[in-house]
């Protein structure tokens, strides 16, 4: 029989997960950490919050399931953005740029012709592992 590995529903008050959701924001597998896309909803709701801003508050919300599951930003290894406006993505770099360290996450940019809600610009999935630190990356050359 094959062993399977142990599975951890994380949760944080930090980012709202409602009972009715019929999805998890964020499961840790064994040492592997999947955190569903993340929006800036609710925040942008109310606000009219650019590309930028936008893409700062999923990168926080991404930031605390990360963190919840044990982990930190530097065990993100894989970020998939969608974004409804390719034209969005100088925006949405410079927010990666002022969030994370070199060397950054591996990465996916795709545009989409929508989001849950009109007002949303951004949609992020994150993935990390608990046993790998991107500050201890070793350059190799090509």
């Amino acid at each position: 029989m094959t062993e399977r590995l142990p599975v951890r529903h994380v949760k944080t008050d930090k980012v709202a997960e409602l009972p009715t959701a019929t999805w998890s924001n964020c499961l840790v597998l064994g040492n592997e950490i999947a955190i569903s896309g993340m929006t800036a909803h609710p925040a942008s709701r109310d606000n009219k919050l650019g590309a930028y801003e936008q893409t700062m508050v999923v990168l926080e919300k991404i930031r605390a399931l990360a963190e919840a599951a044990g982990g930190g930003i530097h065990n993100i290894y894989k970020l998939v953005i969608y974004v409804t406006d390719i034209a969005d993505k100088d925006e949405v770099g410079r927010a990666r740029r002022d969030f994370f360290q070199s060397p950054y996450p591996c990465s996916t940019l795709v545009g989409v012709n929508g989001l849950v809600f009109p007002e949303l610009k951004v949609e992020i999935d994150a993935f990390a592992r608990l046993d790998v630190d991107l500050r201890t990356a070793v350059q190799t050359a090509a």
